[in-house]
């Protein structure tokens, strides 16, 4: 009796053993429309493909320990909005009890897909169309059988970065060469696709590429593969003039050619953070590569990961969803007038110029008022997976991933929805499409940092951990600088808002104005390892901060990146300013002038000027000092003596004002990055600039 006792136990711990394993499935389920011409998603007018390419797919994980149990899926769509997820979702939860709101659907972002929304190009409203029934029903019957392919499993984590199929496609405009928005305003400071208007038009990128491939795989405890979920920041390939699933498909059907012994097996490649990102990097000639050797590239960096991971139970699985309602940038009265205005002309033709596709979503917006935006976290194991209905910058995945309590941490962009771009607040002064009041772009300008928020705390609430801080790492010269004992130490490594951190015990914080771009590359002498040192770009904005009695004698060091070309004006750029911002006629000005060659002014009276001799050249970076002691100044331009007068030393010693990126009066502002601002309260060695300059 007492052997049967201990079998009978043994039995109900392998039963209970059984039933909390993690089980996974996967299907692939095809939804290439069966009727064409199809109407494509993608552009600011419509499209109409009567040819396929590749199919297009929807792919379908279901994962189930215990009593949870969720779907994630992957659909080779430019977007999906919303309200359809939401039909799939009730349809599953009726058929198979999943709970809706442990389902994640998500788009490609492909540009060469069916439209889902009934919508003509991006923006333009039509009468609905039966690809969205055709679509809903299949990925409904896809998680379906995902359900039935549900198996023991194991999980493995690995990521590597792939900066070369990877960039920044926005970029920001000089400021003699803003361009005119679809409202007739000059508020274009920002541009797609640098080359469309000439690569000396610009004077930098406007935010970081996020070069993570990461992937998140499921083995049967057979050792047989059963999906792998990878994750990647590029916006699509482009080029394809048929119905495709661009560089996506190809990823996932090569990851299947490559490491799958089995026909069940699913590979997958969502979307991550992309707004502002495209493959192609501007900085170098053009590229000729055809997108099935960038997808075959792809796919042997992941397959290379791949080799490397090792799996292992996962002893958790949760999901968490919140729905949240935000404000739409309506139009203003005055434009309201304007777009009913441009619509009367129209009649009830399509929109054909921009003006007119705007004018058409003001009145949109002005109908709608708001939008409910939903956003989920998942916890598999160790790893998490966060989510944004929009097209999201790769500032913000970044932000979530180094900010996650989860170290692994995968964020899917396009999923649950399709509500248009949310650009950091920052970005917004910017303009460019990816701003205009629309659809495309119509959330409130503090959404993006409420949905990372949102992001960060439900990932908190299924991990039941707390939030990490990012801290970019310090090397030498970081310990170099502080050990000179700075008044403030400046390093520009912000992800976000407008108060930069003073890196001395003195608490000088430092304050950002509008026209700046955060988390640029910063000088490689400061990168630690392969962690990119960051910087701040300026395009309007300034580093503005103040001292208390701060003495006649001082020095200011720091590094730039010019991104304004020389010989345009006078002055290319002043680069810092101690002086009052209501007048010029007391106070320091340090600049570069129109050959290229660091410059001093003592006052906007002061027609006499300090001058280097050496050409700071474009798009590079430099160590720049400036040493007052008495009446001495000095320029020193990476650890060398540049250019030495003398200027009065009359102004107050307590103008305790200082602006880095632009004179007090910000004529002339500098266009650049700049990085690592150190001030003192005395006049440095010759020695003690060149150990600021690495030297």
């Amino acid at each position: 009796m007492k052997i049967l006792l201990l079998l009978l136990a043994a039995f109900a711990v392998n039963i209970s053993f059984a039933e909390e394993q993690l089980k996974a499935g996967a299907y692939v389920i095809n939804v290439t429309p069966e009727k064409l011409p199809a109407l494509i998603n993608g552009g600011f007018t419509p499209r109409f493909y009567d040819k396929v390419k590749t199919p297009v797919n929807a792919r379908c994980i279901v994962l189930e320990k215990g009593k949870e149990k969720i779907s994630l899926v992957v659909v080779d769509s430019c977007g999906i909005g919303t309200e359809l997820l939401d039909e799939v979702k009730a349809m599953v939860e009726k058929e198979i009890g999943i709970p809706h709101q442990n389902i994640m659907i998500s788009s490609t972002h492909t540009h060469s897909a069916p439209s889902a929304n009934g919508a003509k190009g991006a923006f333009e409203t039509s009468s609905a169309n039966a690809y969205k029934d055709f679509l809903r029903d299949k990925i409904v019957k896809g998680i379906i059988e995902a359900n039935k392919q549900l198996r023991p499993a194991e999980i493995g984590w690995g990521s590597c970065e792939a900066p070369e199929h990877t960039a920044v496609r926005r970029w920001i405009i000089r400021s003699d060469k803003t361009d005119k928005d679809p409202f007739g305003n000059m508020s274009v400071k920002a541009t797609m696709h640098a080359p469309n208007r000439g690569i000396d038009t610009v004077t930098g990128e406007s935010g970081p590429e996020d070069p993570q491939l990461s992937l998140i795989s499921f083995k049967g405890l057979d050792g047989k593969p059963i999906a792998v979920l990878a994750n990647f920041s590029m916006h699509y390939f482009a080029g394809e003039n048929a119905i495709s699933a661009d560089y996506f498909g190809l990823f996932s059907e090569g990851l299947k050619d490559e490491i799958a012994t089995s026909k069940d097996f699913v590979g997958i490649m969502s979307h991550g953070c992309s707004g502002d990102i495209w493959r192609r990097d501007y900085n170098k000639p053009k590229s000729d590569i055809k997108i099935e050797e960038y997808s075959k590239q792809m796919t042997k960096m992941a397959v290379d990961v791949y080799k490397k991971m090792k799996h292992y139970t996962a002893d958790t699985l949760r999901m968490k969803e919140v729905r949240k309602e935000y404000k739409l940038r309506t139009p203003s009265s005055e434009r309201l007038t304007w777009a009913k205005e441009v619509i009367a002309k129209m009649g009830d033709r399509d929109a054909k110029t921009k003006t007119e596709v705007y004018a058409r979503e003001s009145i949109f917006l002005h109908e709608m008022q708001k939008k409910t935006i939903v956003q989920q976290a998942i916890q598999i194991g160790d790893i998490g997976i966060a989510t944004t209905p929009c097209e999201t910058y790769a500032l913000t995945g970044m932000k979530i991933k180094a900010r996650s309590p989860l170290a692994k941490t995968m964020v899917i962009e396009l999923a649950n929805g399709s509500d248009g771009y949310i650009p950091p607040p920052e970005q917004h002064w910017f303009g460019g499409y990816n701003t205009w009041e629309a659809r495309s772009a119509g959330l409130e300008i503090q959404a993006e940092p409420k949905i990372t928020e949102v992001a960060l705390s439900l990932l908190e609430e299924v991990s039941g951990k707390a939030r990490r801080s990012y801290k970019q790492k310090s090397g030498k010269m970081v310990t170099s600088t502080k050990a000179l004992k700075p008044l403030a130490y400046y390093r520009l490594d912000e992800m976000d808002g407008r108060i930069v951190e003073d890196h001395t015990d003195n608490n000088n914080n430092a304050f950002l104005e509008n026209g700046i771009a955060h988390f640029l590359a910063g000088p490689e002498p400061f990168k630690v390892n392969e962690e990119e040192n960051r910087a701040i770009h300026f395009n309007g904005g300034r580093l503005a901060t103040g001292f208390t009695n701060l003495k006649t004698d001082y020095s200011v060091s720091f590094w730039i990146w010019n991104g304004f070309p020389n010989n345009v004006r006078e002055i290319t750029g002043w680069i810092f300013s101690r002086g009052n911002k209501m007048s010029l006629e007391k106070g320091d000005h340090f600049g570069i002038n129109k050959e290229g060659f660091l410059c001093f002014q003592k006052s906007s009276n002061d027609s006499a000027m300090i001058v280097g001799k050496t050409e700071i050249q474009r798009w590079s970076w430099c160590h720049v000092s400036l040493v007052r002691k008495g009446d001495s100044i000095s320029l020193y331009l990476n650890g060398k003596l540049e250019a030495k007068g003398n200027a009065s030393t009359d102004f107050p010693e307590r103008l305790n004002q200082m602006y880095f990126a632009g004179r007090s009066d910000n004529k002339d502002f500098f266009e650049g990055r700049i990085d690592e601002v150190a001030v003192f309260d005395r006049a440095l060695s010759s020695k003690e600039v060149q150990t600021l300059a690495g030297e």
